[in-house]
């Protein structure tokens, strides 16, 4: 419940909504239309460079990937009273975290966004953009 919000009040919130996915493939394809390489080549080095970033991040390095941004591990657990009561057990799976280069933090600063509604009567779910 949001302080100040009355007892059963319905709460909207903003949802981002995908328009589309776009799939590997296709992202190689699109890639392969504006430069010398191949669809199969930029798969090929793709699959590398996530092989690489695996070997990295396993060896709890930060892999910074130049405008795209950094990947590192992170990893989180339940607390002990002491250090001798402390045991792998209580660590989290790890998560890999990723903070967006300077591009894609400019392109999040200039997102538009617009009301997005359902017809009732089509019983869609929905959201916003």
């Amino acid at each position: 419940m949001s302080k100040g919000a009355l007892e059963d009040a319905k709460l909207y919130y903003a949802l981002a909504v995908n328009t589309r996915r776009v799939d590997f493939d296709d992202l190689c394809d699109e890639i392969a239309e504006t430069c010398t390489l191949t669809s199969a080549d930029i798969k090929a080095v793709l699959d590398r460079v996530i092989w690489a970033m695996v070997s990295h991040l396993k060896n709890s390095e930060l892999v910074q990937f130049g405008d795209l941004g950094n990947f590192r591990i992170s990893v989180g657990s339940t607390g002990s009273a002491t250090p001798e009561e402390f045991s792998a057990s209580m660590l989290r799976k790890p998560k890999v975290v990723f903070h967006p280069g300077k591009r894609l933090q400019e392109m999040r600063d200039v997102a538009k966004f617009a009301r997005y509604t359902v017809d009732k009567d089509d019983g869609a779910e929905g959201g916003g953009v």
